[in-house]
């Protein structure tokens, strides 16, 4: 049987209010599909007149990308949070998505981006930097950001991935030899870590990826439809209760990513996301019997044992005082 044509698909609500513009993203990955029932569900309940925009201008993205979820898993032709930029001759699918989606999100003020990930875990969102004029990311809405970060209706916020691909890449250049594959080359380069929430940045608005829980966890869409609607009555864009301020989130920093050499590079034990770790606890061992231990003590997050030569294995985060100090700065 072959496959159903491929398409893109957004839906577009306008108030005759002026407001905010908000675009809602899901199923990036084609098999994190939490968002995509969650958008549905909004779809349905603007439809029968249930949820009314009341100001502003909203636009949905329930698959943004339809060739991964058509097939029901991560990517097409590869990832497409990875090196998201528009390219002047597409090659891999996802070069397509993103000659649609950039310019889509660049017509937007905010974005909440939603995903779901792999392993068991509690859901949690990820955040950008705090302001700054660096050359990595400068942004100048952590303010904005992380009051809609704090109202989503989870205990954890997790901010530093720019900055830690940036180190990342670095070491994969370093390690690129004579004759190095496409694959390779592609990972290696500095844009590899720009993803939907980096490039809205970029374009001068802010958004954060909300990772709901476990792929198939039946709480995942009820923890995406509900930070959909609390960011709507947040952005004053629906009426609705004032969604609670979660003053006690853990934050965390991400301080590394440690990238899978060899198919046979293995955990020590089944990791989830949040595990804590310890300084000099051993992690995984390498093909060659080299150990990978915690540098220092914090936590893991996206452990993937089913990662591939070259990819992303696992991050380690430490705690961050971020929060801390923007409640203590308030009066």
């Amino acid at each position: 049987m072959n496959a159903a044509p491929l398409f893109f698909e957004s839906h577009r609500y306008t108030s005759l209010q002026a407001g905010p513009r908000l675009i809602v993203t899901g199923a990036v990955h084609g098999n994190e599909t939490c968002g995509t029932v969650a958008i549905r569900r909004l779809m349905a309940e603007m439809a029968a007149g249930r949820i009314v925009l009341s100001s502003g201008f909203l636009t949905l993205v329930p698959v943004a990308n339809p060739l991964a979820y058509q097939r029901g898993q991560r990517q097409g032709d590869r990832n497409l949070n990875r090196r998201l930029i528009p390219a002047a001759t597409p090659v891999e699918f996802e070069d397509h998505v993103a000659n649609w989606l950039c310019p889509l999100l660049a017509e937007h003020e905010v974005l909440l981006d939603l995903h779901s990930f792999r392993g068991e875990g509690e859901a949690f969102v990820l955040v950008g930097p705090e302001n700054n004029q660096g050359a990595i990311e400068p942004f100048t809405h952590a303010g904005a950001e992380l009051a809609m970060a704090m109202r989503l209706g989870v205990r954890r916020m997790v901010d530093g991935w720019l900055s830690t691909y940036a180190r990342g890449v670095a070491r994969r250049q370093q390690s690129l030899g004579p004759g190095a594959d496409p694959v390779a080359v592609a990972n290696a380069d500095a844009r590899f870590g720009v993803g939907t929430t980096e490039y809205m940045r970029s374009t001068g608005g802010y958004a954060v990826t909300l990772e709901c829980g476990q792929h198939q966890a039946p709480e995942a869409p009820e923890v995406a439809y509900r930070a959909i609607l609390n960011t709507l009555i947040h952005l004053g864009m629906i009426e609705g209760d004032s969604p609670e301020v979660m003053h006690e989130m853990e934050a965390l920093r991400i301080y590394d990513v440690i990238d899978k050499f060899h198919a046979d590079d293995r955990f020590v034990r089944p990791w989830r996301s949040f595990d804590e770790l310890q300084p000099g606890e051993l992690i995984g061992i390498r093909h060659d019997g080299s150990e990978v231990r915690a540098e220092f003590g914090g936590r893991m997050i996206f452990p993937d044992s089913a990662a591939q030569a070259g990819e992303e294995w696992f991050y380690v985060t430490r705690h961050s005082d971020r929060i801390d100090r923007v409640m203590e700065s308030q009066p």
